[in-house]
C-alpha cells in the first residue's frame, strides 16, 4: 500500500522529523536494529501522532508512544484468527 486510502498520504511520510519527535526517532532507530520496521504513521486531528511498528516475522505489532516508549499491541494473538495484517488494517482505519 503506497497511499493512505482516505487522504492520499503515504503510510510512512518522507519527512519523519516533522511528524515524529526526537524521542520517537531515537527509539525507531534502536528498534530497527532489532528487526522492527515502521509500518505506518497515523496522524489523527487533535491527537498525538501514532507510529506503528511491525517485527520482521510480521506477527507482532508495537505502538511508538510520544515519549519514545513502546507498547506491544495486546490484541494481537497469532493463535487467534486475526492476523497481524488484519490488526494493522483495523488500526489504520
Amino acid at each position: 500500500m503506497d497511499q493512505d486510502k482516505r487522504k492520499g498520504m503515504k503510510p510512512v511520510p518522507d519527512n519523519l522529523e516533522e511528524v515524529l519527535n526526537m524521542a520517537q526517532i531515537r527509539t525507531l532507530n534502536s528498534m530497527g536494529r532489532f528487526g522492527w520496521d515502521l509500518h505506518f504513521v497515523r496522524r489523527p486531528l487533535f491527537q498525538e501522532t501514532l507510529a506503528v511498528l511491525i517485527n520482521q516475522e510480521g506477527d507482532k505489532i508495537m505502538v511508538l508512544e510520544a515519549d519514545g516508549s513502546t507498547s506491544e499491541m495486546p490484541e494481537l494473538d497469532t493463535r487467534k484468527s486475526m492476523s497481524a495484517q488484519e490488526l494493522i488494517d483495523k488500526i489504520a482505519d
